[in-house]
């Protein structure tokens, strides 16, 4: 047993990435044999936005079908993990602990951002999940320090995984073949994006990172608002000041939607 359990990144992809034949198919598939398995799971979904923190106490979390125009199949999956009210009120602990206001939420479902990676890493869904809301509102700074007050679960073979994208520029990719500018430098403006925060990430240069909207290349055209790469900071921040980063996949979709996976350990 790994004497902490890396804190983890994943690009989470579309809703339909699980039904496609792709590489960050394949490397979701196989990432849960990667590891021992952990004994819980606190997921921060990108598409789990409140005001302030909410840790969700539910015992038995539904489904979230946050999506429209998909395959019909994709509203009949069904992810039956359990919650864990007790690591939960614990949770809201650990936050509170650290100044973040917190709260605590009865019921909640799974969004895709947490049910399409798991189902294909954790696919026996036998593993209690504990689910943490982002606050788009809030700076990169504060999803870091949220990271922090999580890091002592580590240490209790509990895995920290953030699901959000890498790049996520949905405007580009539904004016794709439209805008001759955009079709012109959009890979470029990625790719130089992408080695700045690989670059970054590797050397441990946490402040940088966490000014990433005014220091790195081109952010608003990779991100036009915060929200699917603010889970990084919280892995990022689970795994202790002197973490070690590692990139466990790269793959792009549609040219320029890059599903990067990043262990921090």
């Amino acid at each position: 047993m790994l004497s902490a359990f890396p804190s983890l990144f994943l690009s989470h992809g579309a809703p339909n990435m699980g039904l496609q034949n792709s590489p960050v198919r394949d490397f979701m598939r196989k990432l849960g044999g990667s590891y021992p398995k952990p004994d819980a799971i606190i997921a921060v979904s990108a598409h789990f936005e409140t005001n302030d923190a909410v840790v969700v106490t539910d015992p038995a979390p539904g489904m979230i079908y946050d999506f429209r125009g998909f395959e019909a199949e994709l509203y009949e999956q069904v992810y039956p993990a359990p919650g864990e009210p007790e690591l939960a009120v614990e949770v809201s602990e650990l936050i509170h602990a650290r100044g973040i206001p917190v709260q605590t939420l009865a019921e909640r479902g799974f969004d895709h951002g947490t049910w399409v990676p798991f189902s294909l890493a954790w696919p026996e869904a036998d593993i209690p999940i504990v689910q943490v809301s982002i606050d788009p509102e809030a700076t990169p700074a504060y999803h870091y320090k949220l990271g922090q007050a999580l890091a002592p679960l580590r240490k209790r073979n509990i895995a920290i995984v953030g699901t959000g994208q890498i790049t996520h520029n949905l405007q580009a990719l539904f004016a794709k073949g439209r805008d001759a500018d955009l079709d012109s430098n959009i890979k470029h403006w990625v790719n130089t994006f992408l080695k700045w925060f690989d670059e970054k990430l590797e050397a441990g240069e946490v402040e940088d990172l966490l000014e990433y909207r005014s220091a790195a290349p081109h952010a608003k055209a990779n991100h036009p608002t915060d929200d699917h790469l603010l889970p990084i900071f919280v892995a990022m921040g689970a795994a202790g000041e002197q973490y070690s980063a590692r990139k466990i996949h790269d793959s792009v979709m549609f040219d320029f939607l890059a599903m990067d996976a990043w262990e921090f350990s």
